[in-house]
């Protein structure tokens, strides 16, 4: 698009060449080749992409320094960041999240010129995952309060914690580069876990100003931050069999391969948002204002680019018509624009070839007999194709069979509502769905078939994955083991005890364990 008037506070003035790696607790400086990073958005009158800056280009001998650094942080067990006091891992979360807040300002402007997210979602992305990262440590606590106590049964006492699972790899999406990397990346940690952290291959400059905040607050080798591509960066440490956890943010091809590279899988933990095909379910007495509105947000807010967005829309054949026709309009009523502008709803596509990918399914879904029902439906910009609502959408299309990922909305029309039931049965996905009505004769019993194919409904409402304390999970392709502020410490490690039978050798030794403070796993402190 043309350059629109660029407000001096989010102009990119000096392009960033990220030239520093975190190993072993040292910012090492990097000489070798190196992939420069475009923006999208265009910094000039007329259209041109923008160069912000470059970044590593990295490969084996750089990953297998990383995991050798973490390794050896963990030393099988006998680190210092494993046997560390849970109070004392704590005061090092809250010495990094603070350095993290003095970055605020940073990390939201290249979040806009990195990926293309509006303003208000960037310093909402900010925000929420400092926020994430404080209810995070206060969970801790009370896990550890929790803990802090002995279980007798059948004359054996038993004192039971959570400890460490060793060495993880974390890899992040590109759409939620700080959220999501970091609902994973601080669990990990805060476990008492090593870690290698590759950032995604959209949204990887935004790292640079957090690069110090890490090095400075953790322990050398908890923290590894490497650059590169996936396959170069991440396979050569997987196939050395010394992760312990693959913590990833993507879809099922990259997970399954990484997967597979591991010598010992059945040893491998996965912690894994994959994709969804998230449906809405529009029942025939569905209030069509309230819907509407969900429906927007949920298939169009950043574009689609969420795996939790609406991706297929099922509306009763009864109202069909007028929900295409109002829905339709709406879409074409939204404002496209540059992040930082007022009211702007659609941004840039940070994949330059997203907008062809569009348009191929849009072509594909025409041929087959959709029609595109919204004016500017599939119209070309620089750096953006307008959304395209598309009817009737059938099995045959690629529009219904892929997950699009970005700016195209399928709606199909059904009679009896088995048949969307039956689709998502026979889908590879399974996380989330959207069901709008009133009706609570016809919800109940959809209610209690629907949480048996998907992790969460929501009722009258657009999928998400907020608040953060919730369950956020997924069932087939869409998901292993859970993420939230709870589940996420849980997913990162394992329940581990002592346990000694009741004598009189035992308790005195206990007791003079517990008086001496020698242990960090045997202890009754209390953590305020």
């Amino acid at each position: 698009m043309s350059k629109t008037i660029i407000p001096e506070e989010f102009q990119i003035t000096s392009e960033i060449h990220q030239k520093e790696y975190l190993i072993n607790g040292e910012l090492k400086k990097w000489n070798g080749q190196t992939t420069e990073v475009y923006s999208t958005i265009s910094a000039t009158e007329t259209y041109a992409p923008t160069l912000l800056g470059s970044i590593p280009d990295m490969g084996e001998k750089e990953a297998m320094e990383a995991l050798d650094a973490a390794y050896k942080a963990y030393n099988k067990g006998q680190g210092i960041w494993p046997t560390m006091h849970v109070r004392e891992r704590l005061e090092c979360m809250e010495a990094f999240v603070e350095k993290m807040k003095t970055k605020r300002d940073e990390v939201v402007k290249l979040l806009m010129w990195e990926i293309g997210k509006s303003l208000a979602d960037s310093q909402k992305e900010f925000d929420r995952t400092v926020e994430y990262i404080e209810d995070t440590m206060e969970d801790l606590k009370n896990m550890d309060r929790a803990a802090a106590k002995f279980e007798k049964h059948d004359g054996v006492y038993a004192h039971i914690r959570r400890g460490p699972l060793g060495v993880v790899l974390c890899l992040g999406p590109y759409n939620y580069p700080l959220n999501e990397t970091f609902a994973l990346l601080i669990p990990a940690i805060i476990m008492g876990n090593t870690t290698i952290f590759k950032p995604a291959k959209h949204g990887v400059l935004l790292i640079t100003p957090l690069l110090e905040a890490f090095q400075s607050s953790f322990p050398k080798g908890v923290v590894n931050i490497v650059f590169g591509r996936g396959r170069a960066v991440a396979g050569p440490i997987m196939q050395t069999g010394k992760v312990e956890v693959l913590a990833l943010i993507g879809n099922s091809k990259s997970a399954n391969a990484l997967q597979n590279q591991h010598p010992k899988s059945n040893r491998l933990r996965l912690v894994l948002g994959l994709e969804a095909k998230n449906p809405a379910i529009i029942l025939p007495d569905a209030d069509l204002d309230l819907t509407i509105d969900e429906c927007i947000a949920g298939t169009l807010s950043f574009n689609g680019q969420r795996c939790t967005a609406l991706k297929v829309i099922y509306v009763h054949e009864d109202i069909a018509s007028e929900f295409n026709k109002r829905f339709a309009e709406r879409v074409d009523a939204l404002k496209f624009g540059n992040p930082w502008e007022e009211g702007v709803k659609l941004t840039p596509l940070p994949e330059p070839g997203k907008p062809a990918y569009i348009q191929e399914l849009i072509d594909d879904a025409v041929e087959k007999g959709a029609s595109v029902l919204n004016e500017k439906g599939g119209q070309h910009m620089d750096n953006y194709i307008w959304p395209a609502v598309l009817f009737p959408v059938d099995k045959s299309m690629r529009v219904y069979q892929e997950e699009q990922f970005g700016p195209v909305i399928p709606v199909l029309t059904f009679k009896d509502i088995e048949e969307p039931l039956d689709d998502m049965a026979e889908s590879n996905y399974g996380q989330q769905v959207s069901l709008f009505g009133k009706d609570i004769y016809a919800i109940a019993p959809l209610i209690d078939t629907l949480v048996n194919l998907v992790c969460r409904v929501n009722l009258n409402s657009s999928c998400q994955r907020g608040p953060d304390v919730y369950p956020f999970t997924g069932r087939k392709d869409s998901a292993q083991a859970t993420l939230s502020v709870y589940d996420a410490l849980r997913s990162f490690s394992v329940r581990t005890f002592v346990a000694f039978k009741d004598n009189e050798l035992n308790t005195a030794t206990v007791e003079q364990l517990l008086e001496a403070k020698l242990s960090n796993f045997i202890s009754t402190d209390y953590i305020l």
